[in-house]
C-alpha cells in the first residue's frame, strides 16, 4: 500500500499551547464542552481535568472515577441536560458531570452480586434517551446496559449475548439512513473480535442483532463512516494494529495493516507505529467518498494524519495530510480535532496535553474544487491560532 503526501501537506513542530498533568498521569482521552476541554488521567488520581479554551490554563477537577477511567465524551442532549460530559470507569459507574457543581449530577451503576461490573465503553443516543456501556468479561459474561437516564436507577435491559470478551467500544448511529422505524442503532466491538449493530429499543435480545462482522483479531476501537452515498460505514481497529472497513451491514469491504503505508524519502519519512483513532469530519471533501480521518503515532510521540479518498478500490493510495511533531515524548494516548475552532488536542504518556495548528477542514481543502464539499453540520471557525510550521519536511526520529 502506497503513502503519498497531500499537495498541501504540513510538518506542525511546535504546539500552539502545552501544559502538564499532575502525578505523572497518561492522559486517557480528550472532550470539548461549551466552555472547556476536558482531559481524563490515569491513576493515580483517575480524574478529569478542565481547562480554559484560549489559554489552556486549568479550571477545577472532577474527582472522576475510583478506577481507571475508560471512556469520555461530550454529548449535547442526554434527557433534557444539554451539552454535558459524560464518562464511565472500571469502578462501574457511568457519571454525567455538571460542570456548575463541579460534581456529577446524574449516575448509573453496573451493579452485580457482590459488587459492580467494570465498564470499558458507553455512549449516549442522539435523542438522549438511552444510555448504553458495556462490561468487561466476568465468567462467561460481556454485557451491553441501557438505562432511561430519566430512571437511573437500575438498567433498563440487559443484553448478554451480543459479544462473549470485553466490549471495547460503543456509539449509537447519527445518521438518519441507518435508522429504521425501530429506532436507535448501536454499534459494539469486542475482544473477541466481533463488530455489531443492534437495535438498542429492542427488549428482546434475540430479535434485537441486526449484522456481525468477524474481524478474527481482538478489537479495540471502532466508529462510524458517514460517505457520500448516504449509506453509512464502519471502521474498526485491532490490537495489532489493523483497520478493518466495513458496509452498514457489516460485509468486509477492507482490511488494511495500517503499519505498512510509509514514506521513506530524504526530505520526509514517515512510519506509523500504532492507530491513534479516528475522526468523522463535519464534512466531505469533494475528491471522498468517505469522512474518516485516522490519526497515527510513532512510538517517539509525533502523530499523523492519514485519509484515504475511497476504501472500494485495493489500489486507491493513502494521504498524509499533516504531521505533529516533537511536542510529546513515547506513547500518544487521545486526541481532538475541534474543528470548529481550527485545532488540534493530544495527549500522552508523558503527561502533555497540547493544542496544535489543527489539520486543514474538508471545506477548505476542497474550496477550489467546483464540485465543493458536502457538509453535515455548520461550521463555525471561532479561533485564529497558529502553531510553528516547519519549512523543511522533519525527517523520523531514530
Amino acid at each position: 500500500m502506497s503513502l503519498v503526501e497531500s499537495s498541501s501537506f504540513r510538518n506542525i513542530t511546535t504546539p500552539i499551547r502545552t501544559t502538564s498533568l499532575p502525578s505523572e498521569a497518561y492522559v486517557l482521552s480528550i472532550a470539548s464542552s461549551p466552555a472547556h476541554y476536558a482531559a481524563a488521567t490515569s491513576s493515580p488520581n483517575n480524574a478529569i481535568h478542565l481547562f480554559d479554551k484560549s489559554r489552556l490554563q486549568s479550571v477545577f477537577t472532577l474527582s472522576g472515577h475510583e478506577n481507571a477511567i475508560t471512556n469520555l465524551r461530550s454529548v449535547s442532549n442526554l434527557a433534557g441536560m444539554l451539552q454535558v460530559l459524560v464518562s464511565c470507569g472500571r469502578d462501574g459507574l457511568v457519571k454525567v458531570w455538571d460542570e456548575r457543581t463541579q460534581s456529577a449530577g446524574l449516575q448509573m451503576s453496573a451493579l452485580r452480586s457482590g459488587g459492580r461490573r467494570a465498564l470499558l465503553a458507553c455512549d449516549v443516543s442522539s435523542d438522549g434517551s438511552l444510555v448504553a456501556a458495556g462490561t468487561d468479561l466476568q465468567a462467561d459474561d460481556a454485557s451491553i446496559l441501557y438505562w432511561d437516564p430519566r430512571n437511573p436507577v437500575a438498567p433498563l435491559r440487559v443484553h448478554s449475548s451480543t459479544h462473549s470478551d470485553d466490549i471495547t467500544a460503543l456509539h449509537f448511529s447519527r445518521s438518519p439512513s441507518s435508522m429504521p422505524k425501530s429506532g436507535n442503532i448501536l454499534l459494539s466491538a469486542s475482544s473477541d473480535g466481533l463488530v455489531c449493530t443492534s437495535s438498542a429499543d429492542e427488549a428482546d435480545e434475540d430479535e434485537a442483532g441486526l449484522h456481525v462482522g468477524n474481524a478474527g483479531c481482538s478489537l479495540a476501537q471502532a466508529g462510524w463512516i458517514h460517505r457520500r452515498t448516504g449509506s453509512p460505514g464502519i471502521w474498526a481497529s485491532s490490537d495489532m494494529e489493523t483497520l478493518t472497513i466495513w458496509s452498514s451491514e457489516l460485509d468486509l469491504i477492507r482490511d488494511n495493516e495500517i503499519r505498512q503505508p510509509s514514506i521513506h524519502r530524504q526530505d520526509l519519512t514517515w512510519v506509523t507505529d500504532y492507530v491513534i483513532g479516528c475522526h468523522s469530519n463535519s464534512s466531505l471533501s469533494a475528491d471522498a467518498d468517505n469522512d474518516l480521518s485516522i490519526f497515527v503515532g510513532s512510538n517517539e510521540g509525533d502523530l499523523a494524519l492519514l485519509s484515504r479518498s475511497t476504501f472500494s478500490a485495493s489500489d486507491t493510495p493513502w494521504t498524509l495530510s499533516q504531521t505533529w511533531t516533537t511536542g510529546h515524548v513515547g506513547v500518544v494516548r487521545s486526541f481532538l480535532w475541534d474543528e470548529q475552532n481550527n485545532v488540534l488536542l493530544t495527549g500522552g504518556e508523558d503527561s502533555k496535553l497540547n493544542i496544535w495548528s489543527g489539520p486543514p477542514s474538508p471545506a477548505s481543502a476542497s474550496a477550489s474544487n467546483e464540485a465543493g464539499p458536502i457538509k453535515r453540520e455548520n461550521d463555525d471557525y471561532a479561533m485564529d491560532v497558529d502553531g510553528d510550521e516547519s519549512p523543511m519536511r522533519k525527517k523520523r526520529r531514530s
